[in-house]
């Protein structure tokens, strides 16, 4: 995959950085977007690595119409589809006005892992704060994130189990 995207710019953000080096991994990956599914990918940079996704098997996610372009608010918005499709959120970088800091938020309200690296939690108010209150977790080793979302991940696929029981009637 990293080979289809040399001849291009590289993608734009870290979700994208993320995406991308999930793909040079040989994974998949599903990207939500601040556009509708039928809008050109914003930022354009990022058009080559929402190819691969689809490529490799992935998904492009939307809550919007599909025609809708890029707005102030459509990505703020896009965060709450991200941390309810997700078992937990690392943020490595968030200043009190970021999206990340919402994205933080918003994982902890919908109940969701909260992980915040320690240069966060040493200068942002607000990740000390969660951090404090418990509801986040300070990552000092990749340890502390695959734990507990492997933990995790067994608790999804039993709850998982047990609605497929009850559907079927057992």
């Amino acid at each position: 995959m990293d080979q289809q995207l040399e001849a291009y710019e590289r993608p734009k953000g870290v979700d994208a950085a993320a995406h991308q080096a999930t793909l040079t991994a040989g994974g998949r990956t599903f990207a939500v977007m601040g556009t509708g599914i039928a809008a050109p990918i914003y930022p354009a940079e990022n058009r080559p690595l929402a190819k691969a996704i689809l490529a490799s098997g992935g998904s492009l996610l939307s809550q919007f119409w599909p025609t809708q372009p890029p707005a102030r608010h459509t990505f703020p918005r896009r965060n709450v589809v991200t941390s309810g499709t997700t078992l937990g959120s690392v943020v490595i970088e968030a200043s009190s006005t970021s999206g990340a800091k919402m994205q933080a938020r918003l994982a902890a309200e919908h109940g969701k892992h909260v992980f915040l690296i320690r240069s966060l939690a040493d200068t942002q108010p607000w990740a000390k704060k969660m951090l404090e209150e418990g509801r986040a977790i300070l990552v000092t080793a990749s340890s502390d994130i695959t734990d507990r979302l492997g933990q995790a991940a067994d608790i999804q696929r039993a709850g998982q189990q047990r609605q497929q029981l009850a559907l079927a009637g057992l």
